[in-house]
């Protein structure tokens, strides 16, 4: 996922352990993207919530 984002939204993702079977991505320091209780989230569902949360964080500085 973090090559992913790098490549598709030309951000640098930090890859931080977590519990087992743990899977969020965070923006900042909220979560924008979490594995629900069997399955991952969609690669594309992820890519849309992290370039909506940073087009957030764009107008926050705005």
């Amino acid at each position: 996922m973090a090559a992913l984002l790098e490549r598709e939204l030309g951000v640098k993702a930090e890859l931080v352990e977590g519990g087992l079977g743990e899977f969020t991505v965070l923006v900042g320091d909220r979560a924008v993207a979490k594995k629900g209780l069997i399955f991952f989230p969609p690669d594309k569902k992820v890519l849309a919530a992290v370039r909506q949360a940073l087009a957030g964080q764009a107008g926050d500085r705005v």
